[in-house]
């Protein structure tokens, strides 16, 4: 079936600013784009007023991804929680200008960092989380806006790397402003079966990324995408396909993303043939 094909401004850039969403926007969507991944890694870097305003006249959709990085976390151990909590209440007010139905990203500690957990840790890690992320589920409910928490490979965190980890620790909250954000890249890496983890999340998914395998472009990997896209049909998902991949021209971004040789001829290539593969093939 027809999808909408988003893709991410860590494509081309990090940090995303006004100057450059105004650079960028215009691009996108004459390459055909339906929506575009806005990241806010610090606060005030891009105004949500504007960032509306200029997407409404292009005719794109917007998904604010919130960025976990050093020192931000729902966990005690790992981070600023009250902090944390701030930025994300951030995001969520971000969302509801630009009518973003998500705020997506691995809400739970700083993505690099991981140790680890004994069985009794690991509960009393599930009970920080659920406590610490209740008031921003009812904030973010009351706006319409969803929570959709990303599990992210084992070398990037050692707190929620599967579907599976994800609905125990953050299931009983499903629907009341938190689902699950999908990312082919990690699937790739932690499930046994990606298909199968997708629809075990079901109803609960509530945004998906997609790259190739390599963090490339989608459709110049070993991916089964039919398969993917039936899976996501199957659980019941047919909002939109972000396309995520990092510039390796941004040393910040490229080390915490291990962007190390270059992923595509340019960003501008990734981007264009991963909306070509992903077109025709919802057309079908």
């Amino acid at each position: 079936m027809p999808r909408t094909i988003g893709v991410n401004t860590w494509v081309w850039t990090s940090p995303l600013t006004d100057e450059s969403l105004a650079r960028l926007a215009p691009r996108i969507a004459a390459m055909g784009f339906g929506a575009i991944e806005l990241p806010l890694e610090s606060v005030g870097d891009w105004s949500a007023q504007r960032a509306r305003d200029l997407l409404a006249e292009l005719g794109l959709a917007a998904v604010v991804v919130g960025a976990m990085g050093p020192g931000r976390s729902l966990l005690e151990r790992a981070g600023n929680v009250a902090a944390t909590q701030q930025y994300l209440t951030v995001c969520i007010e971000s969302a509801r200008v630009l009518g973003s139905p998500v705020v997506a990203g691995p809400f739970y500690t700083p993505t690099g960092v991981a140790w680890r957990m004994s069985p009794e840790e690991r509960e009393d890690a599930t009970a920080q989380l659920r406590r610490n992320i209740a008031p921003l589920a009812d904030a973010a409910s009351a706006v319409g806006v969803t929570l959709a928490i990303e599990p992210l490979n084992r070398y990037e965190t050692s707190v929620v790397n599967t579907v599976e980890q994800a609905v125990e620790v953050f299931g009983p909250l499903f629907g009341a402003g938190v689902g699950l954000a999908l990312d082919t890249y990690h699937l790739n890496i932690e499930e046994k079966r990606p298909t199968d983890a997708i629809r075990a999340a079901g109803a609960a998914i509530a945004h998906v990324q997609v790259c190739g395998s390599d963090r490339g472009p989608v459709g110049d990997d070993h991916t089964d995408w039919p398969a993917t896209l039936a899976a996501l049909d199957d659980a019941g998902y047919d909002g939109i396909l972000g396309v995520e991949s990092f510039t390796g021209d941004n040393a910040t971004i490229a080390v915490a993303a291990s962007v190390w040789r270059p992923l595509a001829a340019s960003p501008d290539a990734l981007a264009e043939r991963s909306l070509a593969y992903l077109t025709a093939l919802t057309a079908r």
